[in-house]
């Protein structure tokens, strides 16, 4: 897993944080909004820290469903234009994201998941975390390569009520927002996960939001969004390009 470089500079950086509206133009459902995966699916039956165990089954053949269908998608356009962000700004760029696809991973962008990855699985007997690649996990015949562990086993990602080690990266990513030059890229997220405002509110940085619509949980206004663009990220990846290279002339 990339980890952001440990001496966090006084030096201005590009934040890109995501969640899953970026990956939704590749054809991977959002898990909340319309026609959201929380929309066919209880959070408490297939991604709940306290239930899983008893909810199984029905935990992997969710995840299993989540890992073919990233199998056949492909990173869109605005992937392709954050490669490009990267390739050109390669020690200011800090890509962070909520989505546990590897569509950066396969362009060979650095990112850091803070929710976790699909195609790894971990163990609760005994703290191993390995690899599946796009694999189906049978739930009757897979065990844990080292301890042979069968009900221990589950999708390495942060369920509700989990820990999530990796926010502590993201709290000090975000401490550069108090850089009048640093540019943060808000992508695909309702804010009600992370809370975006509370990070954002009162820096003096540059600031770019892009969501399909207005969210409760974010305040545009309170938070001091420079550019604010409620579309797909497809049809605003140039746009948000064009206002990065203008505020960085």
């Amino acid at each position: 897993m990339y980890i952001p470089r440990r001496e966090f500079d006084d030096e201005p950086k590009i934040i890109i944080f995501s969640g899953a509206g970026l990956d939704a133009p590749s054809g991977l459902k959002t898990f909340r909004g319309s026609d959201g995966l929380w929309d066919s699916h209880k959070i408490q039956d297939i991604c709940t820290e306290s239930t899983w165990k008893q909810n199984f089954e029905e935990v992997h053949n969710f995840y299993n469903g989540l890992r073919n269908k990233l199998e056949k998608a492909q990173p869109n356009k605005a992937h392709l234009k954050i490669k490009e962000l990267y390739e050109k700004y390669p020690d200011s760029v800090l890509n962070i994201t909520m989505n546990i696809s590897d569509f950066f991973e396969r362009l060979e962008v650095p990112v850091l998941h803070i929710h976790g990855e699909l195609k790894k699985m971990e163990c609760y007997a005994c703290g191993t975390k390995w690899d599946i690649g796009y694999k189906q996990w049978d739930i009757e015949k897979d065990r844990c390569p080292k301890c042979n562990s069968r009900k221990g086993v589950k999708p390495s990602i942060v369920f509700f009520g989990g820990q999530a080690p990796m926010y502590s990266y993201l709290w000090r990513a975000f401490e550069h927002t108090m850089n009048k030059d640093t540019i943060v890229i808000v992508i695909g997220t309702q804010g009600n996960v992370v809370n975006v405002e509370e990070n954002l509110i009162g820096t003096p940085c540059k600031k770019i939001l892009c969501n399909m619509e207005a969210s409760a949980d974010i305040n545009v206004k309170k938070c001091g969004f420079d550019k604010v663009y409620y579309e797909s990220i497809e049809t605003a990846i140039d746009k948000i390009m064009d206002d990065i290279e203008e505020w960085k002339k």
